[in-house]
């Protein structure tokens, strides 16, 4: 079994070859990475010479170096995107080349030579934004969540191509018949991710005593997944998943966004008034919720991290990591 991975040098792309060469001994992967700013080699650099891993430094626009990676390849898990929202607002032209144009360059591409499934890796952002809800005080269960049948309404440059591409992918089951599945995450977090995402900016800010710039009043509500738990959702996805369904994968660990930054600061024994509170970012969702009993009952998956464990150790591999991070920062 051969999977091509796009976005194999990013945050979660890199979890997810890691992953894979370690749970499925069968499996060779092709990793597609452009190697833009999220894109890292270091995320790679103890797998680069894997026996079952193939590194191609390139761009899943070029529909040549797209033809060329994905021949005799059996399942394609797009990854390659860009992500921050904070940067679509500034200039969204980079966010419709790659997630729009790019997953149409591999859709066709896997069409036209026989891959036997397609995942596309979206977001929860797809779905726009749900009432607000205090989770430290009450129970949610009851609250409305994003199901796979909620309509798609996203309200940012990043989450309306994230969303169009979905559709697309989607379009193609339908007019195809092309095997594809479409999986939508929650907010991720763990090792490698670039220090620009709120967690690791968070940490790195506080490990150098910088102020700690949250948006708005904090109260905005995510869920937050162990990256780790979304690459197991991922494989069981491609594995298990059937043709033309969305799956959704949530934490179960709905946070504010001040009381994360509080937990960090109190990891890290550092003082709460480097919180700074700046501007809200323009239409920024004010809650994300995911329901994943489609993901539990059609794959048996369901997230095992615990959020107060994981952000501990992910606290601590940026502690141990800052050469990493450091040269991350500096390369953006």
């Amino acid at each position: 079994m051969r999977y091509l991975v796009t976005g194999g040098a990013g945050f979660i792309g890199s979890n997810f070859v890691r992953f894979l060469l370690r749970e499925r001994p069968d499996v060779e992967v092709v990793n597609l990475d452009a190697l833009s700013y999220a894109g890292n080699r270091d995320n790679i650099a103890d797998i680069m010479d894997h026996p079952r891993h193939v590194f191609v430094h390139g761009d899943i626009c070029d529909p040549d170096t797209v033809a060329r990676v994905i021949k005799r390849v059996d399942v394609v898990v797009n990854l390659a995107a860009e992500t921050h929202v904070d940067r679509s607002i500034n200039s969204d032209t980079s966010f419709v080349r790659t997630n729009v144009v790019g997953s149409a360059t591999l859709l066709a591409a896997a069409l036209k030579l026989d891959v036997q499934r397609f995942v596309q890796v979206s977001t929860d952002e797809v779905y726009g934004e749900l009432p607000w809800f205090d989770p430290e005080n009450g129970d949610s269960s009851e609250l409305p969540k994003f199901t796979e049948e909620t309509a798609l309404a996203p309200r940012s440059p990043y989450s309306a191509t994230k969303a169009a591409a979905d559709h697309l992918t989607l379009a193609y089951h339908a007019t195809h018949e092309l095997d594809v599945i479409v999986t939508r995450c929650s907010n991720n977090y763990g090792p490698n991710q670039h220090p620009e995402k709120l967690i690791p900016l968070m940490i790195t800010s506080a490990l150098q005593n910088r102020p700690l710039p949250i948006y708005g009043d904090g109260l905005n509500v995510r869920d937050w997944i162990h990256v780790t738990d979304h690459c197991r959702g991922l494989l069981a996805a491609a594995e298990k998943g059937i043709a033309g369904r969305a799956y959704n994968f949530g934490g179960d660990a709905e946070r504010t966004n001040l009381s994360v930054i509080e937990d960090i600061l109190e990891i890290l024994d550092r003082r709460r008034d480097l919180i700074e509170h700046v501007p809200d970012r323009l239409g920024h969702d004010r809650r994300y919720a995911i329901d994943f009993s489609r993901a539990q009952s059609e794959l048996g998956w369901e997230p095992s991290t615990d959020f107060s464990e994981g952000l501990l150790k992910t606290v601590h591999w940026y502690v141990t990591n800052q050469e990493w991070w450091k040269n991350s920062d500096s390369n953006d």
